[in-house]
């Protein structure tokens, strides 16, 4: 480019940068920390996950609100690590995915466009990528035509090591280099707009949650669950997370699990087949586990022996959803001797018992089903291929 258009693309930014303050002070804030790079080799805009790329002429022929929409959707795509989340998913599908949830927040807000053709689902926006993606691979995702990938490789081609220091670090130590940087931006803009209008932008809350508290899997919780003193549950021994040295920790101990599959009329033959696999992880991950299944709707059905070769019993179910019938059951089976906990695979929607139940629980939800912070005991994770 030219000095002529050099300057053109850095008065456009400022203008933009300066509107989105004025409208949005989280999306204004986040923005500060973007750089914005001209780049004639992509056809509109993109992101590597570091900088924010543009080409000057499409970016020039969209009126302000469409420019501000999407520099905004690209921010967000950086500042969510929507690149560092894609793992070994498929890129398309992936992009797709976290394009409808990014328009979705865009969109929600007063005072932003994007230019036609930006995909969008109403039905799926307010959930997480991780899940819009389990979603689409399920259902299918033919009727998006997505018309570039805007989600760069990390290290790809058009990066050009913004973030100072991380030029010369491994790989996995600058993509944690990244992960710090953006999660510095969206506290400080949390921090600013809660400050300044009391609320943040509308659909943002569920995107944060695994940048500003990455959740762990359900295998690292069970694994919580399983190092913890045999009596109360409340010590937990830190020196074997992580190492696989279960059977050191659980030398002597017989460890029961209740396990329990929603079979209600809300939870699809996809979900009950991921649970499926589900169960088979658990049993494959400590084989040592005694493990009762139960298949629970508005009532119970079981006890099921669960062992690693064992073939699965065919769900019963379809009716309406009760957790109660199931925590009665292990309730009045239980023998208060026996370390055990439970397990509950299920969408979340359903009647939670009024009296919080003794042992532990872990409860495994479905992409789309219950928001984690509605369950109210026990520790919930959300079920997603992570890759």
């Amino acid at each position: 480019m030219n000095d002529h258009s050099t300057v053109d693309c850095a008065n456009l930014i400022s203008a933009s940068l300066l509107r989105l303050r004025m409208k949005s002070p989280f999306f204004g804030t986040l923005a500060m920390f973007g750089l914005f790079i001209p780049s004639t080799t992509i056809s509109s805009a993109a992101t590597d996950g570091r900088d924010i790329f543009f080409n000057p002429e499409f970016l020039m022929s969209l009126p302000s609100q469409q420019q501000d929409g999407v520099l905004l959707h690209e921010i967000l795509h950086a500042a969510l690590l929507h690149p560092l989340r894609l793992r070994e998913r498929e890129p398309q599908l992936w992009n797709i995915a976290a394009d409808i949830v990014v328009n979705g927040m865009i969109l929600r807000q007063r005072g932003f466009e994007l230019p036609p053709g930006g995909l969008r689902d109403e039905q799926l926006e307010h959930l997480s990528v991780e899940e819009v993606y389990e979603l689409l691979r399920a259902t299918g995702a033919d009727r998006f035509q997505l018309a570039d990938l805007d989600l760069l490789a990390v290290n790809g081609d058009l990066a050009k090591c913004s973030i100072v220091g991380t030029c010369d670090l491994p790989e996995r130590n600058r993509s944690q280099a990244l992960t710090a940087y953006w999660r510095q931006a969206l506290q400080q803009a949390t921090a600013i707009a809660t400050t300044q209008s009391g609320k943040l932008p509308i659909g943002i809350d569920r995107e944060l949650e695994p940048v500003l508290n990455p959740q762990l899997d359900w295998r690292s919780y069970l694994w919580r669950y399983l190092v913890q003193t045999p009596t109360d549950f409340q010590g937990l021994d830190r020196r074997f997370v992580g190492r696989g040295l279960y059977l050191e920790a659980l030398q002597g101990e017989s460890v029961r699990v209740y396990v329990a599959i929603d079979t209600s009329g809300s939870v699809s033959e996809t979900a009950l087949r991921l649970f499926t696999s589900e169960i088979n992880g658990i049993l494959g991950a400590y084989p040592h586990l005694e493990c009762e299944l139960y298949y629970a709707d508005c009532d119970v059905y079981g006890p099921y022996a669960l062992t690693l070769d064992a073939t699965l019993p065919t769900p019963e179910g379809g009716g309406g959803t009760s957790f109660v019938p199931f925590f009665d059951r292990v309730a009045a089976t239980w023998d208060e001797h026996t370390q055990a906990l439970c397990i509950y695979l299920t969408d979340g929607y359903g009647e939670f018992p009024q009296t919080i139940p003794t042992l532990p629980t872990l409860w495994i939800v479905t992409p789309g089903g219950l928001d984690l912070a509605q369950f109210p005991f026990g520790a919930a994770v959300r079920l997603i291929d992570r890759g």
